[in-house]
């Protein structure tokens, strides 16, 4: 705040106060007050008599100016003027953060020293992570964590970096940035659409093997299997999904599978290194390795 706007504030609130303690002094008595007079007010037939303020009330409006008057020296309220105690809600909010956190740092401290089997087996650090899931990571993998359209299921068993805890916890840290290719321009809405078809029966070999498939399979060997596997099992290393089971990130029908062949994918995972502590990471990271295990 400026000078001029601090000034500004303060003179006001001088002013204000100075005429509130006249309107007080000056409406405390009347000289010769009169048996029986009015102010000549009548409101629905009834009189306003001319007679002065109660005492009682006197006194409270006078200890509340003087209340007022003592916050505004101890509290900030004037302008720039910081007050005498020098409080600030940010320094309460600091202070209120600083003592929070020492808390946490010898209960997250504790969780640290457990192993991910442990963590994952106490009630009271579920809790904890499951707290930090939902402030987290439910914004893209939902308050269950089952996912949605692009975003991965993370009770299942399917994993596109691995679902071990170190695996998880590298995620976590360092997030995770996947590109899928586009083949329209290379194989032309027939290609598109034969390739959709041999990805869709790589669920089931007899069918994949069909004569039918041939010309798909081939192409699928080149562009493909580098990433996906000679048979679509997937790599963790990559992060390329499995295509022979019925998980799908991007939907599992011809129309969206022929869009994903068609115009590609390209999926990321921020890394959260910057904004959770070690001990929190590791935390959640025993809560997702977990949640697999609940639907085993």
């Amino acid at each position: 705040m400026s000078d001029f706007w601090s000034a500004w504030i303060i003179v006001l609130t001088a002013i204000s106060y100075v005429l509130l303690a006249w309107l007080l002094l000056s409406n405390r008595k009347i000289n010769k007050p009169e048996e029986g007079a009015t102010t000549g007010h009548i409101y629905d037939g009834i009189e306003e008599y001319d007679k002065p303020m109660p005492a009682w009330w006197i006194k409270m409006f006078v200890l509340t100016m003087v209340f007022g008057a003592g916050y505004l020296l101890a509290f900030p309220g004037m302008g720039n003027f910081p007050g005498l105690l020098n409080w600030s809600s940010v320094n309460q909010w600091q202070g209120d953060v600083a003592a929070a956190q020492q808390r946490n740092d010898a209960l997250y401290s504790e969780f640290m020293r457990a192993s991910v089997v442990e963590l994952a087996g106490d009630p009271k650090a579920m809790r904890i992570a499951r707290r930090v899931f939902a402030n987290n990571c439910a914004i893209c993998h939902g308050n269950d964590a089952r996912g949605s359209y692009g975003f991965p299921d993370l009770r299942d068993s399917d994993w596109l970096y691995g679902g071990s805890a170190e695996q998880i916890a590298q995620s976590i840290h360092s997030g995770r940035s996947g590109v899928m290719p586009a083949w329209q321009s290379l194989l032309g809405d027939s290609g598109v659409a034969e390739m959709a078809a041999y990805v869709i029966s790589l669920g089931d070999v007899s069918a994949a093997t069909a004569d039918r498939h041939r010309p798909a399979r081939e192409n699928f060997a080149v562009l493909c299997a580098g990433c996906h596997g000679a048979s679509g099992e997937g790599n963790t290393v990559l992060g390329a999904p499995r295509l022979n089971d019925a998980i799908w990130l991007y939907g599992g029908d011809a129309g969206k599978i022929i869009h994903s062949i068609a115009n590609g994918r390209s999926g990321k995972m921020p890394a959260h290194a910057d904004s959770l502590s070690a001990e929190k990471i590791h935390l959640l990271s025993a809560y997702v390795w977990q949640l697999a295990g609940e639907e085993s």
